[in-house]
């Protein structure tokens, strides 16, 4: 069973947010009210997913989780971000942090279950539109060149890892990235899964951020 920690300021939304993931067949084996509380939580318990606030006292969101991801151990927790679709700068800062996406509050209980299930098994929140927009929003305008680091990494993908790049920085699941390219779902996953480990990514949300980044990907386009 998935285990969660539950990161919120507000007691209310904390017990509401329990008990929809405790319906929905998930184990929520701690709470934090800030930030910093949340880093020590994750450390000791280790939890499968922590769903985390922004806005905290003391700590906020995007700091601990860029603290948690920093000191995970194979990989968990893995971060999903609870907040609101106007915070553009909050959540693409929370995605660089090391977050695997991120959930309005306002989504429909059977959603928010639906998303920590999504990030535990490896894939990013980020099919919708509105996901898409905020990180296209983050990169528009910016006219630096694209860094050595960037271009370094896009010299080793071969020409079917860059199409799958692409597809990724889309918001394709493996299912459709491998419907796109005539493969089988475990090919995709293999070819993202190669791509993350040339580009040293923590998850598809690096992924995502490096394709536009560097320039493969025109925000707005």
């Amino acid at each position: 069973m998935i285990s969660v920690l539950v990161v919120d300021d507000q007691p209310l939304v904390r017990q509401a947010v329990r008990d929809i993931l405790t319906d929905g067949g998930l184990r929520v084996i701690g709470e934090a009210a800030s930030g910093r509380t949340a880093v020590a939580s994750a450390a000791g318990l280790v939890p499968d997913v922590v769903l985390m606030d922004i806005r905290m006292p003391d700590l906020d969101g995007i700091a601990a989780t860029e603290l948690i991801c920093a000191a995970r151990p194979a990989g968990r927790p893995r971060v999903l971000i609870l907040t609101t679709f106007e915070e553009d700068e909050y959540v693409v800062a929370a995605l660089r942090a090391g977050a695997s996406g991120f959930i309005g509050k306002g989504a429909e209980p059977e959603d928010i279950v639906r998303a920590v299930r999504t990030i535990d098994a490896g894939e990013a929140l980020l099919s919708s539109t509105a996901t898409r927009t905020l990180i296209e929003r983050s990169v528009r305008g910016a006219a630096a060149p694209v860094s050595g680091a960037h271009r370094e990494v896009l010299s080793r993908l071969t020409s079917r890892e860059h199409e799958v790049l692409l597809l990724v920085a889309g918001g394709k699941t493996n299912q459709e990235i491998a419907s796109s390219l005539t493969i089988s779902p475990h090919t995709a996953k293999t070819h993202v899964n190669r791509i993350m480990s040339k580009a040293d990514a923590r998850d598809r949300a690096q992924l995502v951020i490096l394709a536009y980044e560097s320039g493969i990907v025109v925000a707005g386009g």
